[in-house]
């Protein structure tokens, strides 16, 4: 077993490193059909039940509870076989276990320092009467949320082959539910009528009909918050929801295609693939459910996916460094890349990195390991380490695909810190284990990965924690709305990092910019992209004095604390990284006034360095950022005034 920082003691007295390694505890239920098996969080406030069938045809059902509130009422599970036929509703109770786990944890990066791991995990054991399969179905409670998975046990044959899996998410009438496809808009139903507008052009080659992305964020009549999406997806199709049978439910469906497949990506097999192979025995993602008494409330909970996800892969990791990074863009040249070097330098930054075009003859598919004439690479990477930085190149699927290997060892002889690889495919297991072995090669060579395109976090960034960045989300390349941006937190921003390349003082932004500014603490992603459309002459007339927030604020942290705020309306965030807190706030297109109490600043006094709209134009771009500092203490509540489409930023350092 690899023991490192974070490894802990587990409260049964064993050595574990996560959720992955689970000591059972001989509580055995008798097996006996109809009965109601329950299991609870650590604090109490959360219970899960597992209905097991009372008769042959029917299915295992899943129910929640939040305090008083329900979460999930009855809701079937099964995997489908490859043959249509459902393993759950004809099979037999065997016997059951309660399984408290310890798998505390301290990431060497996140949204915290230390990730929670103490849940209770029931798990459920049946037999499929007709192909003898054996396998478990295991609940999980969490005080931050629930997860189910199914795991198969034996079978008569080492290999099964599946065709999807049906679990339902049947919440209370009245629910709504905050749903988006591929890079689309956000749209809000009831559960069983989600139907988000896809991105038109990112959707021809993908699954059709009314599905959408995880995450999904659903509200309930009676003020629940619930986050919905997966973690520790390996060897297994990507996840989408799909409407169930009823107003109430969704129910997951796993990809048949690569999304993003076409338009964009160059040649490949886009084929349909219904059908799937896994050897047994295996376990299948949890599918998860963040939940807390208010919306704003989850944001501190992101560190459930990771901390369900299989632990560290990697043979080492403290290599590894988070941080922001400038893009140098085309027309590349050693000229160019001097001045990228420069800035990133004179503005603290940690990485510089050469985006698409700048290998063979300046086509995507060009050989990625033969810079385009005239830019010398490895005279480039060498002045950036010089000043501190680190060298991140672009390459595009198909020469990843092709010459991998000659692509790594090439790299690391240059010195390349790591590899942001454009118009990856997800959907299909194929092109999962694709990207896990992608991964897993670049961080076995030391090189850090980010992903781009229509992809979704599942807690691979805590398996190979080289991934430090993904996108798959509508962000600044698009120029989004406000009212997106602040739907973003409480989102897409909740199931892992969040690359949306942060724009400042551009012509295209609908926003003010300190509405830009404030994304650097409400956005998490460790390998943060700023300045993005910029080049380093458009910095050299004027102060700038509101760039010293860039300067200062980084890109993980020690605390997250969720102050506000509601989906498409506005948020506030603060996080503190060592002794130094940093508060974002964003609205929407409405001018708001937010008072935030400091208690979270703890003893002392402190200096607060106040990024502001100031007064109002009649473009959000346009508004000025006002700069200004006080004094306050944890009794100061602050009043945080922002313009439409505004935002306000704010770094706290103690005084004395």
């Amino acid at each position: 077993m690899k023991t490192n920082r974070r490894t802990v003691l587990a409260g049964l007295g064993a050595v574990t490193t996560g959720m992955a390694a689970n000591v059972p505890a001989a509580v055995d239920a008798a097996p006996e059909s109809g009965q109601r098996l329950t299991v609870s969080s650590p604090d109490g406030k959360t219970t899960l039940e597992l209905l097991v069938p009372a008769s042959r045809g029917e299915h295992p059902r899943w129910a929640a509870r939040h305090g008083d509130a329900v979460m999930l009422d009855p809701s079937q599970m099964a995997l489908v076989l490859a043959d249509g036929r459902r393993l759950g509703p004809d099979a037999k109770f065997l016997g059951s276990d309660i399984i408290p786990i310890d798998g505390t944890w301290q990431p060497p990066y996140g949204i915290a320092a230390r990730y929670d791991g103490k849940a209770n995990q029931l798990e459920a054991r049946f037999e499929d009467r007709r192909s003898r399969i054996r396998f478990a179905i295991r609940l999980l409670a969490h005080d931050d949320g629930i997860a189910c998975r199914f795991a198969l046990l034996s079978a008569p044959k080492r290999i099964v082959r599946l065709g999807g899996e049906h679990i339902e998410f049947r919440m209370p009438v009245g629910t709504r539910v905050w749903s988006s496809r591929d890079e689309g808009e956000y749209a809000v139903s009831a559960a069983g009528r989600i139907a988000p507008v896809p991105h038109p052009e990112l959707t021809a080659s993908t699954d059709k009909g009314a599905l959408a992305d995880t995450p999904a964020l659903a509200q309930t009549p009676s003020g629940l918050a619930m986050l919905l999406c997966e973690s520790d997806r390996l060897h297994y199709p990507r996840m989408m929801f799909a409407p169930g049978a009823d107003e109430q439910t969704m129910v997951s469906r796993l990809m048949h295609f690569p999304g993003r497949a076409t338009g964009y990506s160059g040649p490949g097999d886009t084929h349909a693939a219904p059908v799937f192979a896994v050897e047994v025995p295996f376990t299948t993602p949890w599918r998860v459910i963040m939940v807390a008494d208010r919306t704003a409330a989850l944001i501190g909970k992101a560190g459930l996916v990771p901390t369900l996800a299989t632990p560290d892969r990697l043979a080492s990791d403290d290599w590894i460094r988070p941080g922001r990074a400038f893009r140098i863009r085309k027309p590349y040249s050693n000229a160019g890349a001097m001045e990228g070097i420069a800035f990133a330098h004179e503005r603290k930054l940690d990485y510089i990195e050469f985006d698409a075009h700048w290998y063979g003859d300046g086509t995507d598919p060009s050989e990625a390991t033969r810079p385009i004439d005239g830019l010398d690479i490895e005279g480039i990477v060498a002045a950036a380490r010089e000043k501190g930085l680190g060298t991140i190149v672009y390459v595009d699927r198909v020469p990843a695909m092709r010459q991998l290997d000659n692509i790594v060892a090439t790299y690391r002889k240059w010195g390349i810190a790591g590899i942001k690889f454009g118009f990856i495919w997800e959907g299909r297991q194929e092109d999962v284990d694709w990207i896990y072995d992608l991964v897993k090669t670049c961080g076995d060579n030391q090189l850090l990965v980010n992903l781009h395109d229509n992809l979704r976090p599942a807690g691979l960034e805590r398996t190979l924690p080289n991934y430090l960045a993904l996108e798959g989300v509508r962000g600044n390349e698009q120029f989004p709305t406000a009212r997106h941006n602040v739907t973003l937190p409480f989102t897409r921003a909740l199931s892992g990092p969040i690359d949306y390349t942060i724009c400042y003082d551009h012509y295209m932004n609908k926003t003010t910019n300190a509405h830009q500014l404030a994304m650097a603490a409400v956005y998490y992603n460790p390998l943060t992209f700023l300045y993005w459309y910029d080049a380093p002459a458009k910095y050299r007339t004027g102060a700038w004095p509101a760039l010293r927030w860039f300067d200062e604020c980084p890109t993980t942290w020690d605390e997250t604390r969720a102050i506000g705020g509601e989906p498409g309306e506005h948020v506030v965030i603060a996080r503190r990284s060592g002794k130094r807190w940093f508060l974002g706030a964003m609205t929407n297109e409405e001018a708001r006034t937010i008072k935030v109490p400091l208690a979270f600043l703890g003893e002392g006094k402190w200096q607060a360095s106040v990024f502001a709209d100031g007064t109002r134009m009649e473009k959000p771009r346009l508004t000025q950022v006002h700069i200004s500092q006080r004094e306050v203490d944890a009794a100061t509540a602050i009043t945080i005034e922002m313009q439409p489409s505004g935002g306000q930023a704010i770094l706290f350092e103690r005084l004395g």
